[in-house]
């Protein structure tokens, strides 16, 4: 008799099969508000404390997309583009861009907004690596991605040419 297994996040067997899905379906924003915990004396906002929502939200979106538990392997391209300040409410958009075996790449953007006087400024962009894990903890099948229009095959030539970056310089990394 085959065991049922109901948790949504330890889906990915082979007795389910999931279907392809276009970026849109997958993205996720998340809105956070700073503190003074989250911040230096000066009220910059730490490297640290962006680092973990940008991790946070690709993490929603892997999981959207994988229907399983996934892990972050990668995050390359971090870029601190402007300060975040204490008071200010942090938007993080992720989407993914390109699939491929197990792994996937999710693109987050972050922007700062002064709710104060309403001004919003990107602050930060990065590429996170995830990989879909099956419920036994071992790398799994990553459903495709439907790419609907120019944009979507755009971003997954580039993430397919920055994700063949990666793995030649792991393997550069291991010899």
């Amino acid at each position: 008799m085959n065991e049922i297994n109901n948790n949504p996040l330890q889906n990915n067997s082979e007795n389910f099969t999931i279907k392809a899905k276009s970026p849109e379906e997958s993205s996720a924003e998340v809105i956070v508000r700073m503190f003074p915990s989250d911040a230096n004396p000066a009220g910059n906002v730490f490297g640290g404390e962006i680092l973990k929502h940008i991790d946070m939200v690709a993490g929603i979106v892997a999981q959207r997309h994988s229907q399983s538990n996934a892990v972050t392997v990668s995050m390359d391209s971090v870029n601190f583009i402007k300060p975040v300040f204490v008071g200010n409410v942090l938007k993080l958009n992720a989407r993914i861009n390109y699939v491929h075996n197990s792994s996937m790449e999710i693109e987050v953007r972050a922007e700062a907004e002064d709710i104060v006087t309403g001004i919003k400024t990107v602050t930060g962009t990065a590429f996170v690596t995830f990989v879909t894990l099956d419920k036994n903890g071992k790398p799994s099948h990553t459903p495709k991605l439907l790419l609907k229009n120019d944009e979507d095959r755009k971003k997954f030539e580039e993430g397919k040419i920055r994700m063949e970056g990666r793995l030649k310089h792991r393997k550069k990394s291991n010899t």
